[in-house]
């Protein structure tokens, strides 16, 4: 059965007030190696559906959603009632709205897409190449590559019918050093066809790194002149994203908060001329292009699924223009709907050259290249903490002379706008901490005069 009629057939099996079927197809390849070697491939493919039903309470609209993968026909009807029983047992819910309107997408009737392990078909011969490389230098390089298409369809029973295809991929590559294991670093990239990835270029940039961590220097804790390239600035970015919701702005419980009541929107949060937006279709980070909520949170609700997703900047020009927000918590706000949005693009106005440029201005400082195990200290502030991994290096005189220990750092993404000292043009950035789950970033290298590492740390 395709997702198509498993949509038709749970929409007509439904009983409740209102319906909202998700289907989604997926195929994964991916492959793995270590020690220069590579270990597993594999290719999987699976299916799943979720079901959410609306029902009046007598007070209001309560819904349920119930989400089961490889659901046979012979299985819908106990999914659609399970769903139907969940909204039943729930109470009104707050964020309840009358379901998006709509008919069928021009693509509705198309099969799903799909990936094979043929994507890696340059991949794969350039890593035997770097593997080759690294035996002869004496590196030893581990790993993990993967690309994913995800199909879903959407339907209503307001007659909503749409299809989102979602290619999305990344490699990460860690290197070390044969004879001094404590000497590593790390690259990655995010793609949507790995087309553009270049496990040459990858991998320079790890023999490099590797190089560079020949001289080690101890450091104390402090606030040292940083250059944060992309990927850091990326991991950091995407955790104060996360916290944009509006409704907890408005409530008082985040860095968004105005003090005393509602929301900074229309503050400047710095003085630089930052931009922070997201767009759908933003070249090379294509995104849906409308809402898919599998359950109501702080940033979205089932009751949006199938609205419009429009270009929103976050952030324009140094002020804080818009957070995430549902058509329930815009309602509070009285503030314009803008949902969440699967990427996320940072710039800087005025902003020229690349990380060599911003490192080559430091008469002595850090290049922090990964940051990892990131966790919130304060909301009120989005003060971060979390420890550097797989490449400190210390920066004199412009140039890279070795490697530093490890640090604990306590920093909040939000001051950092407004503090740091200089901005390289934007360029695609892979998370090192949340890759996994957010891949469509571009960020713009950073230098940060008085970042703050606030304690060494002995991991390695």
């Amino acid at each position: 059965m395709t997702s198509q009629n498993l949509v038709e057939q749970a929409l007509s099996l439904s009983k409740s007030d209102g319906c909202i079927v998700i289907a989604g197809e997926s195929t994964s390849a991916n492959l793995r190696w270590a020690t220069n070697t590579l270990t597993t491939n594999g290719v999987m493919r699976s299916r799943s559906i979720t079901v959410i039903s609306t029902v009046g309470t007598g007070t209001g609209v309560a819904s349920g959603a119930v989400s089961r993968t490889a659901v046979s026909s012979d299985e819908l009807e106990a999914l659609v009632r399970a769903s139907e029983e969940t909204a039943r047992s729930n109470g009104a819910a707050d964020d309840a709205q009358p379901l998006v309107a709509g008919g069928a997408a021009s693509d509705w009737d198309a099969a799903p897409s799909e990936t094979s392990i043929e994507v890696f078909s340059s991949v794969a011969p350039a890593l035997g190449d770097a593997f080759d490389a690294a035996r002869s230098a004496g590196r030893l390089l581990y790993g993990f590559v993967e690309h994913e298409v995800d199909t879903y369809y959407l339907g209503s029973s307001t007659g909503l019918r749409l299809r989102h295809v979602q290619p999305q991929g990344h490699i990460g590559i860690t290197g070390k050093v044969a004879d001094d294991l404590s000497r590593s670093a790390w690259v990655g990239q995010a793609t949507r066809d790995f087309s553009d990835v270049s496990v040459e270029s990858l991998d320079a940039s790890l023999a490099q790194r590797l190089e560079w961590s020949a001289r080690k220097v101890s450091l104390e804790p402090g606030r040292y002149d940083t250059v944060l390239p992309p990927t850091a600035v990326a991991d950091l970015m995407i955790y104060a994203y996360w916290n944009m919701g509006a409704r907890s702005a408005f409530e008082g419980r985040t860095v968004f908060s105005r003090p005393g009541a509602g929301t900074r929107v229309g503050e400047r949060l710095t003085p630089h001329p930052v931009t922070l937006r997201s767009d759908a279709s933003f070249p090379g980070l294509e995104s849906a292009p409308f809402v898919l909520a599998q359950a109501s949170s702080g940033t979205s609700s089932v009751f949006d699924n199938g609205l419009a997703l429009e270009p929103t900047d976050w952030i324009r020009d140094g002020e804080l223009r818009a957070l995430m927000q549902t058509r329930h918590s815009a309602g509070i706000t009285g503030l314009p709907v803008t949902p969440m949005i699967g990427n996320l693009v940072m710039e800087v106005g005025g902003a020229s050259g690349g990380l060599d440029a911003l490192v080559g201005g430091v008469e002595r400082g850090l290049l922090l290249t990964c940051l990892w195990y990131i966790r919130e200290v304060d909301p009120q502030t989005l003060l971060l903490t979390g420890l550097t991994r797989d490449g400190v290096y210390l920066v004199e005189g412009g140039e890279v002379v070795g490697a530093v220990n490890n640090f604990r750092f306590n920093e909040s993404p939000v001051d950092l706008l407004s503090r740091f000292s200089g901005a390289s043009e934007t360029g695609a950035a892979f998370s090192r901490e949340w890759g996994d789950y957010f891949h469509r970033t571009a960020m713009p290298a950073l230098r940060v005069p008085d970042f703050n590492m606030s304690s060494v740390s002995p991991a390695s």
